[in-house]
């Protein structure tokens, strides 16, 4: 053999030694991937049992909530609102939907059982930047303008006879602490809104103040939560309706709950008998609950520390950022992207839920729409199948985690009002109004919500509870409960 023969195989034996290292740490690098997958799936497992143990759980703290304030994590908020919609209600009604950077303004035209919803007019108004920050006076002095304003455009049809006044629903998307139906001081202003000076005043007085000086002769009937304005909007077709959920960027549920069943309740007991809670169940929380160490990282980076737990691990705004956070550590700990981190991955809530829908619903063979969508949003290119398939696992273990824990939640709702067994010779229907983006949008979370609940039911009792969905609450629902607590209820419309 020649020195130049000797070199040449001295090379490729070198070569095939650097080739087997590369694939013995690529090797151990996918193990290493597997690894923390496995245990992610593991740690986020919701066997049957352990969901029976947090709707338990979830029971325990509904009591709790209602016997005393500060008793329980769920604030389980009394929302006045006895007397939900009939389907009877007939008349032009009104609503103010203030949630965020827009308002909306809706005329809601009821037809009673006959012909139910008839026609919804609405318009959608921005507020300006610098009324976020102003006073309580410049903002609802704006917002009574701007309902004047849709409202002055109405044929003379629409207008009320002599000695009647326009009636509204008036939801109010922020924390308040509710006096009556129609009365509420606000506790704290969020997304945004900074005004010192209706902080802990009544925000009904305040817009009443406003339509006032505008001219506007209207009458608030009720000051509503948008998770108790689904529950109404769903009653209003269906009187089978207990509760109202909202599975979207946040998460809430109300329901119907009787009168005597509230020891914190001080008042005279209202004719109905009943009244509608508001959970605010995002603040649930358990041992019981499946957390992991990608869970406790986004709860110490938020805004609000050790709250909205339940909110956290089943809502639109954080599924997505858990995604993102599993997909941070393959990369950073197993090379997951190659040998550095993308540097768009670090960046917090940037892989949307939306986003992580698209990839969970990806049916193509090679999974394009996830090579797409981690190319457009994290910069990540030329992803292997196998990487793929593996963003499409954690999709799959975050959404059904989430899912299954609503679905938890709701038989906890259920076993509170005893609508979780058939009693005998009873014939009973539970229906459940949900809304939210999340719900309507992401199927996969759905059917497995939906599937949950059969599971944790049985046969017999699941063929009596109905999910249906429940679009609007927070518009259409606030006009229905300005009908349903009319100081003209009876009256017959013209």
């Amino acid at each position: 053999m020649g020195r130049a023969e000797v070199v040449s195989a001295a090379a490729v034996c070198a070569t095939a030694v650097l080739v087997m290292r590369h694939l013995m740490k690529n090797s151990g690098k996918w193990g290493e991937v597997l690894r923390i997958v496995k245990e992610f799936d593991k740690q986020c497992g919701t066997p049957i049992q352990k969901l029976r143990q947090i709707g338990d759980a979830m029971e325990v703290e509904m009591h709790a909530g209602l016997a005393s304030e500060g008793a329980s994590k769920l604030k389980m908020l009394i929302s006045f609102v006895d007397n939900l919609p009939t389907g009877d209600e007939k008349g032009l009604f009104y609503a103010l939907d203030l949630g965020g950077t827009n308002f909306r303004a809706l005329r809601v035209h009821l037809g009673g059982k006959e012909k139910g919803v008839v026609k919804i007019e609405s318009e959608e108004v921005s507020i300006p930047p610098h009324l976020m920050t102003s006073s309580s006076n410049e903002l609802f002095d704006f917002i009574a303008t701007s309902l004047a304003k849709f409202i002055s455009s109405e044929p003379e049809e629409f207008h009320p006879p002599p000695g009647r006044r326009r009636e509204l629903g008036f939801t109010f998307s922020f924390p308040v602490s509710q006096t009556s139906i129609a009365s509420g001081a606000l506790l704290k202003w969020t997304k945004g809104f900074h005004i010192d000076d209706v902080v802990g005043e009544d925000v009904v007085k305040a817009l009443t103040k406003s339509m006032e000086k505008v001219g506007l002769d209207m009458r608030v009937a009720a000051l509503v939560n948008d998770t108790v304005g689904t529950l109404a909007r769903a009653r209003f077709g269906d009187q089978d309706v207990i509760a109202g959920v909202i599975l979207g960027t946040g998460t809430n549920a109300a329901y119907v709950e009787r009168a005597q069943a509230i020891p914190k309740w001080q008042g005279h007991l209202p004719k109905s008998g009943e009244m509608v809670i508001n959970m605010e169940w995002g603040n649930f929380r358990s041992s019981y609950l499946p957390l992991t160490e990608y869970d406790h990282a986004l709860d110490r980076a938020s805004l609000n520390r050790g709250e909205q737990i339940f909110e956290k691990i089943i809502s639109g705004m954080y599924l997505g950022d858990i995604v993102r956070r599993v997909l941070l550590k393959l990369a950073g700990e197993a090379d997951f992207f190659g040998d550095t981190v993308p540097p768009k991955l670090r960046i917090p809530f940037i892989l949307r839920t939306p986003d992580m829908s698209a990839m969970h619903h990806d049916t193509s063979s090679d999974l394009k729409v996830v090579g797409n969508k981690l190319r457009d949003i994290l910069e990540i290119h030329n992803t292997s199948l196998k990487v793929r398939k593996i963003v499409v696992e954690l999709c799959d273990i975050v959404a059904t985690r989430g899912a299954r824990l609503a679905a938890a939640g709701i038989l906890g709702i259920l076993k509170k009002i005893g609508r979780d067994t058939v009693k005998v010779g009873e014939k009973q229907r539970s229906a459940i109004a949900l809304d939210g983006a999340l719900f309507e949008h992401y199927t996969k979370f759905r059917t497995c919500l939906e599937s949950t609940l059969k599971e944790l039911l049985g046969d017999e009792a699941s063929e009596t509870i109905c999910i249906r969905q429940s679009n609007d609450g927070s518009g259409i629902g606030a006009a229905l409960l300005a009908a349903s607590h009319s100081n003209y209820s009876g009256v017959e419309e013209s």
